[in-house]
């Protein structure tokens, strides 16, 4: 069984996550090469994507999770139903 979003939000805020938010992408979207300023920590819960960092590639679907570090590029491209997913956002504290 799936946790709810309540259930991941108190996980990753208890390991530092500062925000935690639902992202839902159009059918068939490209995210082209980019990086972001935090850690990302995110749950698949409809959908799938592929996620390529690098020279690895993942296909995800409903339950699968990934994570990204800050300032890691990476490319993202979603399935013919698009795809969502819960994601903490974590930034450095300078």
């Amino acid at each position: 069984m799936q946790k709810s979003f309540a259930e991941f939000e108190s996980e990753l805020r208890d390991r530092g996550f500062q925000t935690v938010l639902t992202r839902e992408w159009a059918p068939h979207a490209v995210v082209d090469c980019h990086s972001h300023p935090f850690d990302a920590n995110a749950l698949i819960v409809s959908g799938e994507m592929w996620l390529t960092a690098g020279e690895t590639t993942r296909h995800l679907s409903r339950g699968d999770t990934f994570e990204i570090p800050a300032g890691v590029a990476h490319v993202e491209r979603y399935g013919p139903e698009g795809a969502t997913y819960w994601v903490g956002r974590r930034f450095p504290v300078n």
